[in-house]
């Protein structure tokens, strides 16, 4: 069978390539194309129904990227050992792409669309997450479905101090920023990554660099579109209009809502008026079918959105009646909950976060048993959203992929500042719980985490704070405005949200999402000019609470002592079937790792108090030690000879006592001179090439005084 296959080439400029195959997978959807870059390939596919249901008004999009452990070489973990609900990662990766296509599609287009990406093949050292927004808009371009693409997604790394487009997962080590950028030809769109406390021109210079390779993954998917011939897309006709209607509900509607926009009410207070003047002028209808209802709901959402942005432009007014960059009042404290490690509740106007630090031992390490990444991670940060924070009724179903983004955001963010891991034995999760919510949870979670960490007692390199900018603008007359430390309304009727996190010093983290087109570089570099402003602002109101980390841990906290040595002797601590180990365990309270690394043994013992540390680290000493010449020790005698004794200084160091280093005066035999398991204290004179002991116990006793001469002696001395 032939294969009427369609390929493209995107040449890197450093010898790499991306490829770009169409007709031979998966033809049976509306759009599909394989991805491949060195072993890595991705199979990206796209369905949209012909028609949209009944009554939707928005577009039902879901975007889901998985991994396949065949693609690794890999069988999946767990009781049945096949793919189940995607990883955090995955999510994570799913998000990246959704928020990259979902702005490009046109708005009046509400088909259920389904967007699916499979890792089918991998190269360890070509990570797939910076592929698989490419391959998802490939898959859209050579189908007929509507799309204001093509899009493409990068990651962009400042490696040795050069900028590297999609590096290997080797160099990432050595980066000092990483982004994901994704847009389209004309714009960026998503933004997400980190950084080691860069400035602000050296992450706009990384965008710039990221949408120059953009644009020619754009290029090359334009040709292609070409070359399968889906320039044409299909037609459509998702929604009902009534302009007539629409003409009433702003005449009617739109004084009073630009009247409460301006009033500078709660956000409850302004939800309950506009929903007033919402129903009071429904029922001015009458009589009404249920599309006639709908199409009045969604006329005045269009109204509440022309008012608020109006209100923003014109008078430089806000929802709440701040200037453009006003931060919200704010008040934190520390210590809320007596018996965690650490907490902190951090609240900035109508958005609240209660934040805790549990510090543990290497057991309590999460493991990532995922297909391309798989090992050990010794920080984890969890963000929870209950419906209560927004006052709605929603069930707890566990985390979704949004708290699963916002808390990814926070982790990035805190991660950067976290003391290295030869300074920080501990394992440390941190949970954020929003209780309130109206504006960017996932900055007050960074605020609060960092509090509760200092409290804690982590030595963190320098505290974080983030903020969240939003940007409102009027493509027709070129005004614009940017908006710091924006409300949930704001985020929702305008054009960006843009989140930086950083320190004093520079920015740590950032994720910015656009919904507009034609976003200027200067647009961005006043945005973050301005986010810089507002941080620094809100470190400045939480080092009122505390400034820097505690001196010591909290006193229930656990404690953790980290020994290194000998490798030889990882087998003599563990001892045969882990009996010694498990002993030392049972017998001191603490528990006791143990692991080779760096030629090493590394032992981390992990106790609730200081006496099971002290024992464990003694017995540990004591296994682990080497004898050194000239210590003096306290040895049990094993075994006694006709030369000499045998005695034990350490656990299996034994030493010979030749009968001539007993004692000064000369001893004939050992019958009676010792008994076996007898306590005796020696000196270690030396140490044989073969590793024999030799002891003295004689030169550790007085030495007697020299017998007086006899007199006869003494006279001819004289003579």
């Amino acid at each position: 069978m032939s294969y009427n296959a369609i390929k493209k080439v995107i040449d890197l400029g450093d010898g790499r390539t991306i490829e770009i195959e169409t007709g031979k997978l998966a033809k049976q959807a509306d759009g599909s194309v394989v991805v491949k870059m060195g072993n890595t390939m991705l199979l990206a596919t796209v369905v949209s129904s012909p028609e949209a249901k009944e009554g939707i008004d928005f577009l039902p999009l879901s975007v889901d990227y998985q991994e396949k452990y065949a693609a690794t070489g890999r069988i999946p973990g767990g009781f049945l050992r096949r793919e189940a609900r995607l990883s955090d990662y995955e999510i994570l990766i799913s998000r990246l792409v959704d928020r990259a296509l979902r702005p490009l599609f046109p708005e009046d287009y509400h088909a259920d669309t389904q967007v699916m990406i499979s890792l089918i093949s991998a190269d360890k050292n070509i990570m797939p997450d910076a592929l698989a927004g490419l391959a998802a808009s490939a898959a859209l371009s050579v189908s007929d479905i509507p799309f204001n693409g093509p899009i493409s997604e990068v990651r962009v790394a400042k490696i040795d101090g050069q900028l590297v487009i999609n590096p290997a997962l080797s160099d990432l080590e050595r980066a000092t920023l990483e982004f994901i950028v994704a847009g389209s030809e004309n714009d960026i769109n998503m933004v997400e990554g980190e950084a080691d406390e860069i400035q602000e021109e050296e992450m706009v210079e990384a965008l710039k660099f990221a949408h120059a390779a953009i644009k020619d993954h754009c290029r090359v998917q334009k040709e292609l579109t070409e070359e399968v011939g889906k320039t044409v897309k299909r037609t459509y006709s998702h929604e009902h209009s009534n302009e007539d209607l629409k003409q009433q509900v702003y005449a009617a509607t739109y004084d009073k809502v630009y009247e409460i926009a301006g009033s500078g009410s709660s956000k409850h207070e302004r939800h309950d008026k506009l929903k007033e003047v919402r129903d009071a002028f429904i029922g001015t209808l009458g009589e009404i079918d249920d599309v006639t209802k709908s199409l009045a709901k969604k006329y005045f959402h269009d109204v509440e959105y022309d008012a608020v942005r109006n209100l923003i432009l014109d008078e430089n007014k806000r929802l709440d009646g701040r200037s453009l960059r006003q931060v919200r009042p704010i008040w934190s404290e520390i210590d809320y909950l007596p018996a965690a490690h650490g907490s902190a509740v951090f609240t900035r106007g109508e958005t609240q976060s209660l934040t805790s630090v549990t510090l543990g031992g290497k057991d309590d390490e999460q493991m990532i048993d995922g297909a391309f990444l798989n090992g050990y991670s010794k920080f984890m940060l969890h963000y929870n959203f209950p419906g209560f924070s927004t006052g709605e009724v929603r069930p707890n179903r566990g985390p979704g992929r949004r708290e699963v983004g916002h808390g990814n955001l926070a982790m990035r963010s805190l991660k950067k500042v976290l003391p290295p891991e030869d300074q920080n034995p501990y394992t440390i999760r941190v949970v954020s719980d929003i209780l309130e919510s109206n504006g960017s949870s996932s900055m007050a979670t960074v605020c609060a985490g960092t509090l509760a960490l200092m409290d804690a007692g982590v030595k963190l390199a320098a505290p974080v704070s983030g903020i969240a900018m939003g940007l409102i603008t009027d493509e027709k007359t070129g005004k614009y405005a940017i908006l710091s430390d924006i409300l949930g309304d704001e985020d929702h009727l305008g054009d960006m949200d843009f989140k930086v996190t950083g320190t004093a010093k520079g920015i740590v983290a950032c994720q910015m999402d656009l919904k507009i087109n034609g976003l200027s570089y200067e647009v961005v570099t006043e945005a973050l000019a301005q986010a810089k402003e507002g941080r620094l602002h809100i470190l400045g109101e939480m080092a009122k609470t505390i400034s820097e980390p505690r001196e010591d841990y909290k006193p229930f906290a656990p404690r953790i002592v980290t020994l290194k040595i000998d490798k030889e002797f990882i087998g003599a601590v563990i001892g045969p079937g882990g009996k010694i180990i498990q002993e030392m365990q049972r017998e001191t309270g603490a528990t006791i790792n143990i692991e080779e690394k760096d030629n090493q043994g590394i032992v981390q013992i992990f106790a609730d108090h200081k006496d099971a540390i002290d024992a464990a680290v003694a017995r540990i000493r004591a296994i682990a030690a080497k004898p050194e010449v000239g210590e003096i020790y306290e040895g049990k005698v094993r075994s006694i000879m006709p030369f000499g004794a045998f005695v034990e200084i350490m656990p299996g160091k034994d030493g010979l006592l030749h009968i001539s280093e007993i004692d000064h005066r000369r001893i004939e035999t050992m019958d009676g001179v010792f008994e076996v398991g007898e306590i005796v204290k020696v000196k270690l004179l030396d140490i044989d090439k073969q590793g024999k002991l030799k002891l003295s116990r004689k030169a550790l006793l007085p030495r007697p005084p020299k017998p007086e001469a006899a007199p006869k002696q003494q006279e001819e001395k004289k003579d």
